[in-house]
């Protein structure tokens, strides 16, 4: 196990950072909770997002792969369900930033806590088509085609998860140091906008391909 593990590492490591890296639905959230929420409710659209990449990768390496590529109703079931989330959570936020005022308030309403962050992240990753895409395309192709699959498995979801992770924590903490800045008013509101016509964009879009 060790040696396949060493000799596909350089190629898996690249995958995984170009999953990570690669902006989308994930990225815009992050940055949406982060700038109206807070850090707090930033990092926890990170945790759920970080659970369901971790479900995707372990799902795709477990045969889901297998299952979707036999299923063309269950694989287009998947992108209308993903492209119905992003256009709903879209829609949320420009309805925030149409609402939002100027009065600050101790306590953050409702749907603004981390625990709704989480909720959101969660509920936008078991549909997202680019987590979905390298559990069950990508990740099979670094498992090994003889001898025990399982141990192989975890060690590269444990390094992906680790990669991912340490990438969108940076993204919650470069948009919580520029918050003072985009959380003015004004431009809160242009940002959860351009944030929400992403999402949309981005639904639609994941509709469109299906």
């Amino acid at each position: 196990m060790l040696a396949h593990i060493l000799d596909i590492l350089p190629a898996f490591l690249v995958a995984a950072v170009i999953l990570a890296a690669l902006p989308g639905p994930a990225t815009a959230l992050f940055l949406h909770r982060s700038v109206r929420d807070g850090r707090k409710a930033g990092l926890a659209a990170v945790v759920g997002n970080e659970i369901g990449i971790c479900g995707w990768t372990l799902a795709g390496g477990g045969g889901l792969s297998m299952l979707l590529a036999a299923n063309h109703w269950l694989s287009l079931g998947l992108h209308v369900v993903g492209a119905a989330i992003l256009v709903w959570l879209g829609i949320s936020a420009w309805r925030s930033a149409k609402s939002s005022g100027d009065v600050e308030v101790a306590l953050p309403p409702r749907g603004r806590t981390p625990a709704a962050a989480f909720r959101a992240a969660l509920l936008s990753i078991a549909a997202n088509p680019k987590a979905a895409a390298f559990g069950i395309v990508v990740l099979p192709q670094f498992l090994p085609t003889s001898g025990p699959v399982l141990p192989t498995l975890l060690v590269l979801a444990a390094i992906q998860l680790v990669i991912d992770t340490s990438w969108c924590i940076g993204v919650v903490l470069a948009a919580d140091k520029a918050r003072n800045l985009l959380s003015r008013t004004h431009i809160r509101r242009r940002i959860e906008r351009v944030m929400g016509a992403a999402l949309v964009a981005l639904g639609l879009a994941l509709a469109a391909d299906a």
